[in-house]
């Protein structure tokens, strides 16, 4: 079973930007209705699955690092959920920030 980062943990998440904005890649799990940011544990799980992430058209996408606990944070104060995802794109663990920003 896959274990949560701490949050001291570097995670790698899809970054999109237009233009002078830029911000996670975040979805929506239709059948729960639930909003989530997409992480993985490793850059080349990362790099592997998002060339099958939904992507807008006009927006780039690129994989970067960041602390989980910065994302916990920012995932928290949007409404997002955090799916730690593998290079397939299954879901491995479902994180809600609220409880991992302690």
């Amino acid at each position: 079973m896959a274990e949560q980062p701490k949050k001291e943990d570097w995670v790698y998440v899809a970054i999109e930007s237009a233009g002078n904005s830029e911000g996670y890649a975040g979805y929506r799990d239709a059948p729960s209705n639930v909003f989530y940011i997409p992480a993985f544990y490793d850059k080349d799980a990362a790099q592997d699955c998002l060339i099958n992430l939904p992507r807008e058209k006009g927006k780039k996408y690129e994989v970067q690092a960041v602390l989980f606990e910065a994302l916990a944070g920012d995932a928290a104060v949007n409404g997002f959920m955090i799916f730690m995802l593998d290079k397939e794109g299954h879901v491995l663990l479902k994180i809600d920030p609220a409880s991992a920003t302690g």
